[in-house]
């Protein structure tokens, strides 16, 4: 058996801009692009045209924003701005720790995240109460392509833990993406059900379980 771990909101709790929008916005503008009067359309208007399930990273999304509006800008200067301004302050939730601490006790244990901002889930990670080495695999939709609920997310995590699917038990807060695991046969602890103080028990009943 092997365990994945949603991050945000199910281990980590951390903060979003209440605009996006208008927060790439200033730092791009930090970083002398001229941002069009009317980006807040351009921002949440579809430029790539990606197949279901697949992860947009968000510095190609809003390249492409900016290129539907013929601004130009320095290389990599989307890319930095979606960076900065994605910068959380992160509180570990009460019992996560020992959640993963007993995930490891069954079996090699991973992070499996939706995350389209890249270096996201390790800052978050650096500023949590956890360690990289605590996790055998970090698997990510802006990594991998892909995003919870699509199979293949799962599939790529049991596979960076060396673990059938169906042998991959995932914890996480949202029914509709990670409930996902059960579509390749694995087994979903949603916190909607199973809340995470609970989680060492559940696991260690499972696996005592035929």
């Amino acid at each position: 058996m092997g365990v994945s771990f949603d991050l945000f909101d199910t281990l980590v709790t951390a903060d979003k801009p209440t605009d996006p929008a208008a927060a790439v916005a200033t730092e791009l503008e930090k970083r002398d692009v001229d941002v069009p009067d009317d980006w807040g359309d351009a921002y949440t208007e579809v430029h790539i045209d990606a197949p279901e399930g697949a992860e947009v990273p968000l510095p190609a999304h809003v390249s492409r924003a900016l290129s539907s509006r013929d601004v130009s800008y320095e290389r990599n200067a989307a890319r930095r701005a979606v960076v900065s301004a994605f910068d959380p302050e992160v509180e570990t939730r009460p019992g996560a720790v020992e959640a993963v601490e007993a995930a490891r006790e069954h079996g090699p244990v991973a992070i499996c995240s939706n995350c389209s901002v890249p270096e996201l889930v390790g800052r978050t990670l650096v500023r949590s109460a956890f360690d990289r080495d605590d996790f055998d695999a970090i698997v990510t939709s802006v990594g991998c392509g892909w995003r919870k609920p699509a199979p293949q997310i799962f599939e790529l995590t049991a596979a960076e833990l060396d673990i059938d699917p169906v042998d991959l038990v995932h914890v996480g807060d949202d029914p509709r993406t990670d409930g996902g695991i059960e579509a390749v046969g694995g087994t979903a602890l949603l916190l909607t059900e199973h809340p995470l103080e609970s989680i060492p028990t559940r696991l260690a009943d499972r696996e005592r379980t035929p």
